[in-house]
């Protein structure tokens, strides 16, 4: 039996029932008389809710969204009224998220973006273009309060104006703190907040834990965190499940190609997923898509590298590691325990020439021209083109390297820096399923992350009717 009172006749009240329950408090019928102190109630009202199904569910539903424990439930007979005991401290928290969920003010999240460099620099320019359009068409206020880079962060009072955000950081930005950043993100007042994290950091990866656990939500193109050490991985789901939370990564393969919702898509749906071969690097598929034996190997990396599109170092693509993380969080979709290091990954990296400067690299990767272009003749005297290939089956054997792959084969049919991923499953055994599309570059990474703060907005509104 609970009974709400004011906070100052609380310690009266336990004294008149314990006075009044005396035998069977003694006699064990009733165990204690407790007194919880410092509680709130927040209550819905209105005519309307009277034989209305799914009001008590929706006002119910909306505060766990929001990472709100309730305490006690009462309704009046009249059914006009919904009530619930929550903690003090979230109780403004608790009133925002309710009014949000019936649509009396709009959907707010709070936003914090870590890593305003090329790619998120580009989902700030997105969101400051399409956010009238959601706050007037889905009553959604995508709010982005904070901007960290490594050095320095940029938090907003109540919002950073995204047409002037640049100027107002240079002006205004003070040193990064992870946990003020944290806690400016996800205040007590807002129902809401996520942190899309647009970095290749194993730092911040290594937060994600904690912030979900602590009820804010992820969404990432940061691969470290679900390619890196299994157990951390693991550990994820477990602190969203404590923190009511949710995390995104659509983007860490791929870019905004839906390579890993089409995974799970396939798995949930119950088909059995027997193989998974892939071109995962933008770079490496622009590098061989341009060679062809006439231009020498290291002229086209030296040319690509200058036209941005390869990393500052472009060992960092040629090495094959960030096709091996995209394999291993693919694998994970799947359930198998697979770790960096555990499959072969050829690297096109010469060894002499692992840890030079990025100049000399570039100064000397001729010496090894020969060596692809033996390769490459090899290939074309067979019908095949050379491929930087990923592969993976649902036994756990993997691989990555470069292959001769058949000209007829759609590996070879695919436009400069295409991404391109071939699932054979029970479903698609001998016709298998291609998702094949732009896998680089930051207005279509940005994009996958936006779409990925929309599908987390739907998932918390449940019916905003944007999917």
């Amino acid at each position: 039996i609970c009974i709400a009172v004011p906070r100052d006749l609380a310690s009266r009240a336990r004294t008149v029932i314990r006075d009044a329950f005396a035998e069977e408090l003694d006699s064990g019928q009733i165990q204690n008389v407790d007194v919880t102190d410092d509680q709130s109630i927040v209550a819905v009202v209105g005519d309307g809710m009277a034989g209305t199904p799914g009001v008590a569910a929706r006002f119910f539903g909306t505060l766990g969204r929001a990472g709100i424990n309730i305490r006690a439930i009462a309704q009046g007979s009249s059914e006009r009224n919904i009530s619930a005991v929550v903690d003090s401290r979230d109780a403004t928290k608790a009133l925002r998220a309710a009014h949000s969920g019936f649509y009396l003010s709009h959907k707010t999240i709070s936003i914090g973006v870590i890593g305003p460099g090329t790619v998120g620099a580009a989902l700030l320019r997105q969101l400051e273009k399409q956010g009238r359009r959601l706050a007037d068409q889905f009553n959604l206020d995508l709010r982005v309060r904070a901007i960290a880079r490594s050095q320095t962060m940029l938090l907003g009072e109540r919002r950073i104006d995204l047409a002037t955000w640049q100027e107002e950081f240079d002006e205004s930005a003070v040193e990064t703190d992870l946990e003020a950043f944290e806690a400016h993100v996800n205040p007590d007042h807002l129902p809401h907040a996520v942190i899309i994290d647009c970095t290749a950091s194993q730092l911040i990866a290594s937060k994600y834990a904690g912030w979900l656990s602590r009820g804010v939500h992820i969404i990432t193109p940061n691969k470290k965190a679900f390619s890196g050490d299994y157990a951390y991985y693991k550990s994820l789901q477990a602190a969203a499940d404590e923190g009511s939370s949710h995390y995104f990564y659509e983007t860490t393969v791929g870019a905004a190609l839906p390579v890993v919702s089409t995974l799970c898509d396939l798995i949930y749906t119950g088909d059995e997923v027997r193989s998974i071969r892939g071109i995962f690097s933008g770079t490496l598929a622009y590098l061989f898509n341009v060679y062809d034996g006439t231009t020498p190997f290291s002229a086209i990396v030296r040319a690509a590298k200058d036209n941005g599109f390869t990393e500052p170092d472009p060992r960092d693509d040629l090495s094959g590691m960030d096709v091996a993380r995209k394999l291993t969080i693919l694998a994970r979709e799947l359930g198998l325990g697979l770790e960096i290091g555990e499959f072969p990954v050829r690297s096109l990296v010469p060894d002499a020439l692992k840890d030079c400067s990025v100049e000399e690299f570039l100064d000397r990767l001729p010496d090894y021209d020969d060596d692809v272009d033996a390769l490459y003749r090899k290939a074309v005297a067979a019908n095949r083109q050379l491929r930087y290939v990923a592969m993976l089956d649902a036994d756990g054997n993997a691989s990555v390297g470069l292959e001769a792959v058949d000209e007829g084969h759609p590996f070879c049919n695919i436009n400069l820096t295409d991404n391109i991923v071939q699932f054979e499953s029970a479903r698609y055994s001998e016709n298998p399923l291609v998702v094949q599309g732009p896998g680089a570059g930051p207005e279509v990474t940005a994009g996958g992350a936006f779409a990925d703060l929309l599908r987390l907005a739907n998932s918390l509104s449940k019916g905003l009717g944007y999917f």
